[in-house]
């Protein structure tokens, strides 16, 4: 089961450069389920947020440690993601954790809060 995450989620598209954010969002929609297909990823989802001034939408991209590890490196995917920093603003592709990871990274965060002197 997929224990970590890939997070891309990026802003709103350059003005005038609508019509290529769009083919570059289908062309990660593409990517994405072939890496799903090919085993390169266990699953993806997709987000698409409502009005604001900070994100447009986001891609979650899931699966083990070494399959997110290699994602970063895979050059198709760091392709796709120079083509969108060309036309979206606020473009950030950061790795987390999920599901099972979660508890093991709290557990890190609680042995570290223990060391921490806390004030009432």
């Amino acid at each position: 089961m997929a224990d970590r995450v890939l997070f891309v989620g990026w802003g709103m598209p350059v003005r005038g450069r609508e019509e290529r954010a769009i083919e570059v969002f289908n062309e990660s929609v593409g990517l994405y389920g072939r890496m799903q297909q090919d085993g390169r990823i266990e699953s993806f989802d997709l987000v698409l947020l409502g009005a604001n001034t900070a994100l447009g939408g986001c891609a979650l991209l899931n699966g083990t440690a070494a399959q997110v590890a290699a994602l970063q490196e895979d050059e198709e995917f760091r392709r796709t993601i120079i083509d969108a920093s060309m036309i979206v603003d606020g473009l950030n592709v950061i790795a987390g954790y999920a599901n099972e990871g979660v508890g093991a990274e709290m557990a890190l965060y609680a042995e570290a809060a223990a060391k921490v002197p806390q004030h009432a």
